[in-house]
């Protein structure tokens, strides 16, 4: 058996994933918000590379990618929630919350139709 065909390893990875992309685009913006333009170099390098390794991570395996995409929505949804709210004191809003079930429930539908 393939580490991709283990259902959890690749969910592991595109919570990884997810985790990567929502993190360097936190980064990228701290540096546009940044004042120092030491500071400011150091993030957008940071985001930048952890933006490769989320590029990376999603392509490199020998996957359908097509058949997770719903799966990595859902999982970049949440991510990029808790984190806007946990760095930038940014709580989602009722509207945001409903849409993101929304997200979920799409996600979930095209997770388990194939």
């Amino acid at each position: 058996m393939t580490p991709l065909s283990n259902r959890g390893v690749s969910i592991a990875i595109l919570v990884l994933a997810a985790a990567l992309e929502a993190g360097g685009d936190a980064i990228v913006r701290k540096a546009l918000h940044s004042q120092a333009q030491w500071t400011r170099f150091a993030l957008f390098a940071a985001g930048a590379v952890i933006l490769l390794a989320y590029g990376y991570t999603v392509n490199a395996p020998a996957w359908d990618f097509s058949s997770l995409l719903g799966l990595y929505v859902v999982f970049f949804f949440v991510i990029a929630q808790l984190m806007s709210w946990l760095l930038f004191g940014q709580p989602p809003s009722t509207a945001v919350m409903i849409g993101g079930g929304l997200i979920t429930t799409g996600g979930m539908v095209i997770a388990f139709a194939t």
